[in-house]
């Protein structure tokens, strides 16, 4: 990876979900802007706060598909990641760092 591009591979849950009453709602349907939830595969060198492995939430219209090897993946900036999930183990501390 070059830069500050990050290659995410999306979750399962950010496909095909349920609704509280257990009706299927498929990944075509538009429910507003809705984001998701992805895992980094490889960062760029200038990438300073996500790391291989780390959960990222972003906005699955602001990205960019490739296939490797038969898989899809994500190519974000790593300004268009909002959020991440990641334990840290070096700091103790899990949980949601925006």
């Amino acid at each position: 990876m070059l830069h500050d591009r990050v290659l995410v591979s999306l979750s399962e849950e950010s496909a095909e979900r349920r609704s509280s009453a257990g009706i299927v709602i498929p990944a075509t349907a538009s429910v507003g802007k809705r984001l998701a939830w992805g895992e980094v595969v490889a960062a760029g060198q200038h990438v300073r706060q996500v790391k291989v492995g780390d959960r990222v939430l972003f906005d699955p219209e602001d990205r960019g598909e490739v296939e490797l090897d038969g898989k899809d993946y994500l190519l974000l900036r790593e300004r268009d990641i909002h959020a991440l999930a990641s334990p840290r183990a070096s700091d103790g501390q899990t949980g949601l760092y925006l």
